[in-house]
């Protein structure tokens, strides 16, 4: 049987069956009569005050390899100890006799009823941290206190519903070949731990545990989201061998890590890092990286109840800055740090809307919130919240080079507006002593219109960075997110290169920096055609670095121009890929 789902993260996995089922405990409606009040009452402050200490041990533990998936826990301890919560429970168990495991199921159950009735994707998803706190609670209730996932006895395809950050924390990763699970978006904790793990996933698999068995055999294609049950020995022959491959291949890709990105005619490929923080596996790329082009703030916004203060954010980007400023580039001989470079860390102001939002803003509704009050709008929409954020990084930018990038710039007037702010808050700052660094104002490519006005814009940013995830979106009129239309939602659109070509040719001329952050940047088959449009710069996630410095070696920049004029002469997507797929 072949179950198909899409892909996490990619991977080959052979391997036996583990269903994990979290044991979550569904009590049956109980009453509890008055003189055990006053036990059940003191059970769940007992239950209550060791969730907390569960929830701060995992928080210590995951907070030494990334600060952004420690927080998750600190929004969970957050839940187990908010007021509304702790005043419900006890109520239902002092005055309505409820039975203590009843009223945390109940109340929590409240809680997630709301949550299901909330159109947008990410805030439902935010349900995940209310059902993991309430699996917890009542885990530790009946007196159940191992996390399954933490002690597996030999290596494993984990089945399941979803993962719970709880669960994903405490993963024994060694023991873990593959993980496949009912549920789950990119968005998803689970999806976020895979990619970090290297751990192949294939996520969103309709009926999954309705089809799978205990112990049952299993071959998992991550690249092409399929899992196969019971696979014969030729496709466990036929797995076993891509296995391999992509193992060797990585491995291979991976002597390429440490080199600087020339062609093979000797022309320099800047390749910058996508960062979310201080993550280890992102700090340990950086010395192989020339920027940092793209640094996601808004992770100190997400999976929280209350907004980061202007001392939260400003410590957060001045550790990014001392962190990815170092002096030292990747010497082309030797790999070892080059004196006299300081590199720049690309800001992107916060980058929220659409498929991101964040709990600590009470947002009106949109129907349609990928066409609304999304990325640089919300800033300008929300001065009082731009501004601390604003205030934070100028007064970090003495501690690196600070490149501040604004989202969803659709014209001049946006930029300026937006820019106008930024100016209103340097000027504050040394009105009231507090130093400033150097730092740049620059713009994301993604709205065509800004696109289409290039030459304009590189007369007036700094600089530009093309994000071609949502520049794809709007030129395809496809949202991104929604499955029904993935086949509309190509990045091989030759409208899209033919932007890109536009964009690159007037940053070019106006000798302004342009760079590209989006996933076409990290595509091994674009990657040609970017370079032949002009671009010098290309970020991406730390797991690509390798893979494309070594495509970037096999090349020549007459190859790639000329790879890049046949693409923009084709008429279609389709036609693009099967050329691309027949010369890279």
């Amino acid at each position: 049987m072949i179950l198909k789902g899409f892909c996490a993260s990619p991977g080959i996995a052979l391997g036996s069956v583990f269903i994990y089922n979290d044991d979550e405990h569904i009590p049956k409606e109980s009453f509890i009569t008055g003189e055990e009040k006053r036990l059940h009452y003191e059970k769940y402050l007992t239950v209550k005050e060791q969730a907390m200490k569960e929830l701060e041990t995992l928080y210590l533990s995951m907070r030494e390899k990334d600060d952004f998936k420690a927080a998750i826990f600190i929004a969970q301890k957050e839940i187990v100890d908010d007021i509304v919560i702790n005043e419900e429970i006890p109520s239902r168990i002092l005055n309505d006799l409820w039975a203590g495991d009843w009223a945390i199921y109940q109340v929590y159950e409240n809680i997630l009823s709301a949550f299901k009735n909330i159109p947008d994707v990410l805030i439902a998803e935010r349900a995940v941290d209310f059902e993991d706190v309430r699996a917890i609670l009542l885990r530790l209730w009946y007196g159940q206190n191992g996390i399954r996932l933490s002690c597996l006895k030999k290596p494993v395809i984990i089945a399941a519903r979803d993962l719970k950050p709880s669960d994903t924390a405490s993963l024994d990763k060694d023991n873990v070949l593959a993980i496949i699970t009912e549920t789950g978006g990119i968005t998803s904790h689970t999806a976020i731990i895979a990619k970090s793990y290297g751990i192949p996933a294939v996520l969103g698999i309709k009926g999954l545990l309705n089809a799978v068995k205990q112990g049952q055999n299993a071959a998992v294609d991550a690249q092409e989201g399929n899992v196969i049950l019971d696979p014969d020995v030729k496709t466990i022959d036929e797995f076993t061998k891509k296995r391999n491959d992509f193992i060797h291949d990585r491995d291979d890709a991976e002597k390429y890590s440490n080199m600087e990105a020339f062609t093979s005619c000797g022309t320099k490929i800047d390749i910058g890092l996508n960062i979310s923080g201080a993550d280890e596996a992102e700090k340990n790329a950086n010395i192989y990286t020339d920027f940092i082009g793209l640094f996601r703030t808004e992770f100190l916004f997400l999976g929280r109840d209350t907004l980061p203060t202007e001392e939260e954010q400003f410590s957060s980007y001045k550790k990014v800055l001392e962190t990815y400023c170092s002096l030292g580039g990747i010497s082309r001989a030797s790999g070892s740090e080059a004196s006299g470079v300081r590199k720049s860390v690309i800001l992107r102001a916060l980058d929220i809307g659409a498929d991101k939002q964040i709990s600590s803003i009470d947002a009106e509704h949109e129907n349609n919130p990928f066409l609304g009050n999304r990325g640089v709008r919300f800033c300008i929409s929300n001065p009082d919240i731009f501004k601390t954020q604003i205030r934070s990084a100028l007064r970090a930018s003495v501690y690196g080079n600070l490149w501040i990038m604004l989202p969803m710039v659709d014209s001049l007037e946006t930029f300026r507006d937006a820019k106008e702010i930024i100016e209103t808050v340097k000027n504050d700052l040394q009105r009231e002593g507090v130093a400033v660094g150097d730092y740049k104002t620059g713009i994301m490519i993604e709205v065509p219109s800004i696109a289409l006005l290039a030459n304009h814009a590189a007369n007036e940013v700094d600089f530009a960075s093309i994000g071609s995830n949502d520049l794809c979106q709007y030129v395809c009129a496809a949202d991104r997110m929604n499955g029904s239309v993935d086949k509309y939602y190509n990045q091989y659109h030759p409208a899209v290169f033919r932007l890109i070509k536009e964009t690159v040719c007037a940053f070019n001329k106006a000798g302004k920096p342009v760079s590209i952050c989006g996933e076409l940047g990290s595509d091994a088959s674009a990657v040609p055609v970017l370079i032949g449009l002009g671009l010098r710069k290309l970020s991406m996630s730390a797991s690509s670095i390798a893979k494309i410095k070594r495509v970037i070696s096999a090349l020549t920049i007459k190859k790639c121009e000329e790879i890049a004029d046949k693409v923009l002469q084709l008429p279609t997507a389709s036609e693009i890929e099967k050329y691309l797929k027949g010369v890279v």
